[in-house]
């Protein structure tokens, strides 16, 4: 009788233990490979707000590590979740965008390309948006500040903008690059051929995104962490918010571009900078137009009539200026890959 009900109990976990391993296999075939774990990590302390080769790299990893870092909100610490419109004025710019990094990638080299996969982005407590008076798309328009606060959390996925209105989130970095071949100390607001404030909503977890090397160690940096953004941040601010991101950086050789490109399980993306709307577009295609060139063996003639047939151009941002940022999309069910 006892040898029987211990069968029993055996059948019973072993078939509860091969029903999890079903369950278990099925989440992961659905979801992907889970996240390597990082073996180096980076704090909201450590950061600069700057591009340039000359900040020393904060942290030096090989090729192929997996790197956490947490990021601070844009104003670092300025603004916080009592914060209300009576505050802006006095949020001074010269902290703004506090970058965690840079992290030097052995083996990197001019001329090479960084690959950053993001791999997680966890939402911090809180986060903030509002008007700037002189900043914004619209600021001769709008001239009086105005600032809203969140409650955030790693297990939020929307916000309550109203009673009516929510905002299901899409957590991004707003600014991502290596750093420029210059000992000038240049402002983050701006994106440029680095990367940079590119303000893409598109840069979610799952995404990669390829830089051109221009210094030694590509010196990557990341921060102006977005729990919401729409194309073209017309206001200027997202929903500000400090975040925990998790992502690997690999080194690229034999490859050259010119200006950030990035891609999804779903499309290929170029980006471009320019000091107008109808540059940065012209610039995306032309992009666009040399990669399926050089990838996919179209002539010249084909792959411009496919960037009109296929190729979707969006506007990321418009408020950083001096420059705007416009990318293309190609799916990747169109291009058989």
């Amino acid at each position: 009788m006892n040898a029987k009900r211990i069968f029993i109990s055996v059948s019973v976990v072993l078939a509860v233990a091969l029903f999890a391993f079903i369950m278990a296999s099925r989440y992961e075939n659905l979801s992907g490979s889970p996240t390597p774990k990082p073996k180096y990590f980076l704090s909201a302390d450590q950061t600069h707000n700057k591009f340039s080769r000359s900040i020393p790299p904060a942290l030096r990893v090989p090729s192929g590590a997996v790197i956490e870092v947490r990021t601070e909100e844009a104003t670092d610490g300025q603004l916080n979740i009592n914060s209300t419109a009576a505050d802006v004025p006095s949020v001074k710019f010269d902290p703004i965008h506090p970058l965690t990094g840079p992290v030097y990638v052995e083996g990197a080299e001019p001329g090479d390309v960084l690959a950053v996969k993001l791999l997680e982005i966890e939402v911090g407590d809180w986060g903030w948006s509002g008007v700037f008076p002189g900043f914004g798309f619209l600021a001769n328009e709008f001239t009086e500040p105005w600032l809203k606060t969140f409650k955030l959390g790693k297990e939020a996925r929307s916000v309550k903008f109203s009673d009516k209105i929510t905002i299901p989130l899409k957590p991004f970095a707003g600014v991502m690059g290596v750093a420029p071949a210059t000992d000038s100390l240049l402002s983050t607001i701006p994106p440029r051929a680095n990367g940079g404030n590119m303000d893409d909503p598109n840069l979610t977890a799952g995404t990669t995104v390829y830089f051109p090397v221009f210094v030694p160690g590509a010196l990557f940096s990341i921060g102006d962490t977005h729990a919401a953004q729409g194309l073209g941040e017309v206001c200027g601010t997202a929903i500000e918010a400090p975040m925990r991101i998790v992502y690997r950086v690999d080194v690229i050789k034999n490859k050259k571009i010119s200006e950030p490109q990035y891609e999804t399980a779903d499309y290929y993306a170029m980006t471009a900078f320019a000091t107008t709307i109808d540059e940065a577009a012209k610039k995306a295609t032309r992009y666009m137009i040399d990669y399926l060139m050089s990838e996919h063996g179209l002539s010249r003639n084909e792959a411009y009539v496919l960037c009109s047939l296929a190729g979707d151009l969006k506007i990321a941002e418009v408020v950083d200026v001096p420059h705007v940022l416009v990318t293309m999309h190609i799916s990747k069910k169109v291009l058989g890959i």
